[in-house]
């Protein structure tokens, strides 16, 4: 991505006529310095509409790949940028952190299993009709780790309308509102 307060030369402008999401297409070089310094020989500067969020987005690219259509380009930082999200998702709700195991072999395991995880409640978040969010689910399943459950009965009986209203009490019974069938091992 782009710094607003970047200076540059366009040395040449590139055909965008292959996507109409592609605003600008150039090939440029920095003006500053410092930043020729650091950055040595031409710059690609593609000016693309990106969907972030469900909505479109104006987002200035810069790459030093010159072969690859624009949109490609584009495409990479945005798959990217998706891929640092999952990460950081994964090592806020796994907690992955801080590990059992500091040598090589224990932190992969580690990891494997926090993946497997993560692709485990994904997958029941889809089967169900889960509609919270990740992390809740992932509190939910960990608060009842130890317990003898359906999981359908679980996630679809996690914060419906009931008779009763909000349940007071144990913090066990915030997450199991009159589930039938859960059984506590001893």
């Amino acid at each position: 991505m782009q710094r607003e307060n970047l200076q540059y030369d366009v040395i040449e402008r590139l055909k965008t006529t292959d996507n109409p999401r592609i605003l600008r297409d150039e090939i440029i070089e920095l003006t500053v310095c410092k930043s020729r310094r650091a950055y040595q020989g031409r710059l690609r500067r593609i000016v693309a509409i990106v969907e972030i969020d469900g909505k479109d987005e104006k987002v200035v690219f810069l790459s030093n790949h010159f072969e690859w259509s624009a949109w490609t380009v584009a495409e990479l930082y945005r798959s990217r940028w998706d891929i640092e999200v999952f990460f950081k998702e994964i090592k806020q709700t796994l907690q992955l952190a801080d590990f059992l195991g500091h040598n090589a072999n224990a932190v992969r395991w580690q990891m494997w299993i926090g993946l497997l995880v993560h692709l485990i409640l994904r997958y029941l978040a889809h089967l169900s009709s889960w509609a919270h969010s990740f992390t809740r689910l992932f509190t939910v399943m960990r608060a009842v780790l130890w317990c003898y459950f359906y999981m359908d009965d679980l996630l679809n009986s996690y914060e419906t309308a009931k008779p009763l209203g909000r349940i007071c009490g144990s913090p066990e019974q915030a997450y199991f509102p009159e589930i039938i069938g859960v059984h506590c091992l001893p």
